[in-house]
């Protein structure tokens, strides 16, 4: 690199002055603004380097690559997206989305401070776990209640402090389990393994397609803690098959004096069945059915916020609240905002009208073709060769594996669908669709009414990569 081109680069501190400059400190800070300004420097240095040659960068260029740069450092990785998959509760998308009165809640809780461990009728301390625990009681029936942060915390946070190691069981206690609900979500959590972080001792019984009450008798000692059901939200098991209901499972456990615990994951407080899907476990049945212990996710068909919800028999929450491991996992004032507002659209009927999850799921066909037929009109007139055609949509989430809800999509024929859904991941807001051979799919199903001017004028930018005629 000649010397003479490089005793012409501006200095750091000359770009800092320039009055674009100073609007970068303005926005940004002064110690990160002169970090990018070093690095746009080098940026320039290293090109000159590869191509050995080149003019001197203008003041204003550099200032602007330092802008380029900063606006990247500190661009939000978590960005709203427009889901047009037809997967309702789409985990990588943040699941269930939340309602308005949810999302207001949040917003009002963020902006101030909050009663969030303050009883306002003493002055002093109160707890956090009041706040939702009312509202899940009043609503299911349940003795007692307990919020932690989501549901594989609250299945570790059961079995620690039930069934974990004590000074009378020094490696901890068994735990009677089916060889069919051994189950593994998503990320890798499988059941076998959070079972040995908390120390209980897996007791397998049965096989993996047909267990019986006699297997769970059989495998009673008095060094049993606890028997557990874990539904198999993920995948199902067909074909010659057995397996005891909650009923005989709870009548085994008041019989042996052994609690049993409902690990159901979905957390549906509506019946599925009511909307063309086949019955997922309910909560309040869990409870009827003579479980001690129901545990479910917040964010999945209850349609609230990231949570790990527990109800129960009161003397065994109360166990699982002053186990030390319980601060660890406890609930954020913004969860237990947004779950309260979600607990109150159950408890005032509007389920169906407020909660997204559950306005999708219901939505008609009807409803969804039309919205189908109407986007069509608006971007056949602005050049997107698509058409209407039926699909289905999936609930997702780890719930009703294998269900599908009828749907209308909107198909769209493109030169390089690959291509066209990189497009649309790139816009802003990204659009995430489907691809079934060469076209993309879209379904108005998952997508929000305030989202659609959005979505189409992304689906417009598509006229660059050519559409099949």
């Amino acid at each position: 690199m000649p010397d003479d081109i490089l005793r012409q680069v501006p200095s750091v501190d000359r770009l800092l002055n320039h009055d674009a400059g100073s609007m970068l400190i303005a926005e940004y800070g002064h110690s990160l603004t002169v970090e990018a300004m070093r690095a746009a420097l080098e940026q320039w240095r290293s090109n000159l380097r590869q191509s050995a040659s080149g003019g001197i960068p203008s003041e204003e260029n550099l200032i602007q690559t330092a802008r380029n740069l900063l606006e990247d450092w500190l661009a939000s990785t978590l960005r709203p997206a427009i889901n047009a998959t037809g997967v309702i509760i789409h985990t990588n998308l943040g699941r269930a989305p939340l309602s308005d009165a949810a999302t207001e809640a949040i917003r009002m809780t963020a902006s101030g401070y909050i009663t969030l461990e303050y009883d306002l009728n003493s002055g002093k301390r109160g707890s956090r776990s009041l706040h939702a625990d009312a509202l899940l009681q009043r609503l299911t029936g349940a003795e007692a209640a307990l919020v932690v942060n989501n549901n594989a915390g609250a299945v570790l946070l059961a079995l620690t402090t039930l069934a974990g190691p004590t000074s009378e069981y020094v490696h901890g206690r068994s735990v009677i389990i089916s060889r069919g609900q051994l189950v593994e979500i998503g990320g890798g959590f499988r059941m076998p393994d959070v079972m040995r972080q908390s120390g209980a001792r897996l007791v397998e019984v049965g096989t993996t397609n047909r267990t019986h009450v006699s297997d769970y008798e059989n495998a009673i000692t008095p060094d049993t803690a606890l028997i557990l059901r874990v539904h198999r939200s993920n995948f199902a098991i067909v074909g010659f098959t057995a397996e005891p209901t909650l009923v005989d499972l709870s009548e085994i456990g008041q019989q042996h004096g052994i609690p049993v615990i409902d690990d159901i994951g979905s957390g549906a407080l509506l019946d599925t069945s009511e909307f063309g899907l086949a019955s997922e476990p309910m909560v309040q049945t869990s409870l009827r059915d003579g479980a001690d212990l129901v545990m479910f996710s917040g964010d999945k068909l209850l349609g609230g916020p990231q949570a790990g919800i527990l109800l129960g028999r009161t003397a065994i929450i109360d166990r699982l609240k002053h186990h030390p491991l319980t601060r660890a996992l406890r609930s954020d004032k913004l969860s237990l905002a947004a779950l309260s507002a979600t607990l109150a659209h159950y408890l005032k009927g509007e389920v169906l009208t407020c909660i997204p999850v559950w306005q999708m799921i219901s939505m008609t066909l009807t409803e969804i073709e039309n919205q189908a037929h109407q986007w069509t009109r608006d971007l056949t007139q602005a050049g997107i060769v698509c058409e209407v055609i039926l699909g289905q949509s999936t609930v997702g989430g780890g719930s009703l594996p294998g269900q599908t809800l009828p749907t209308s999509l909107l198909a769209i024929d493109i030169s390089d669908p690959d291509a066209a859904a990189a497009l649309l991941r790139k816009n802003d807001p990204p659009v995430i669709v489907r691809i079934e051979g060469d076209r993309l799919l879209i379904d108005p199903r998952t997508v929000l009414e305030r989202e659609e001017t959005d979505l189409l004028n992304a689906l417009k930018t598509l006229r660059m990569l050519g559409t099949r005629s």
